[in-house]
């Protein structure tokens, strides 16, 4: 336990809650990053970071954290886990299928527009969650490996090994993706 943390637990109520309050207001676009790269809803990560801050508030837990950032995240990203659970049964329950308009170009249209961003975001989205995940947090929210692992709870070794892949198979599906494009360009060209 760090000295400041062994100070807060020993000082009065509102002593702990104007240390929880800098807590929460120093990581909270940290946090909602996290829940939102797990989520993709502004709302749904909004509540996650509420739930997580009200339950460690409610609870002991963070006045014994070690590295404030690696235990935050942790938290917020099993609120999230569990809201996307939740979201997920809700739909299950209902027997209703969500269908939301996709106004995104298919990925030809976007190579043949240039573009590549929104290529490269519908290609992250379509990735396994086991690599999916690793790789927001490295890339979007730039944590290191130990951190992610500690969030993800994986050995760091697996963490690496899993940005290892997603980078791979991104490469090869852009490249694959990118090589269509040019040759659906070619013959609307050709066409003309």
């Amino acid at each position: 336990m760090t000295r400041q943390h062994t100070e807060v637990s020993n000082q009065s109520g509102s002593d702990r809650e104007i240390f929880f309050a800098r807590l929460a207001e120093e990581h909270a676009c940290f946090l909602y990053r996290v829940a939102y790269s797990l989520l993709r809803h502004a709302q749904d990560a909004e509540d996650a970071v509420q739930d997580a801050l009200l339950k460690l508030y409610r609870g002991e837990s963070w006045r014994g954290m070690q590295q404030e950032r690696a235990f935050l995240a942790r938290v917020v990203w099993r609120a999230a886990l569990d809201r996307r659970a939740a979201r997920r049964a809700a739909v299950d329950d209902e027997g209703a299928e969500l269908r939301v308009l996709d106004t995104r170009p298919s990925p030809e249209r976007a190579v043949s527009d240039g573009d590549e961003r929104a290529l490269l975001q519908e290609l992250i989205e379509a990735l396994p969650e086991e690599l999916k995940q690793p790789l927001l947090l490295s890339a979007v929210e730039e944590m290191s490996s130990r951190e992610i692992g500690e969030v993800m709870g994986l050995p760091e070794g697996t963490v690496r090994t899993r940005l290892m892949r997603a980078r791979s198979e991104l490469r090869m599906r852009f490249e694959a993706l990118n090589a269509a494009g040019r040759e659906v360009a070619a013959g609307e060209r050709s066409r003309r």
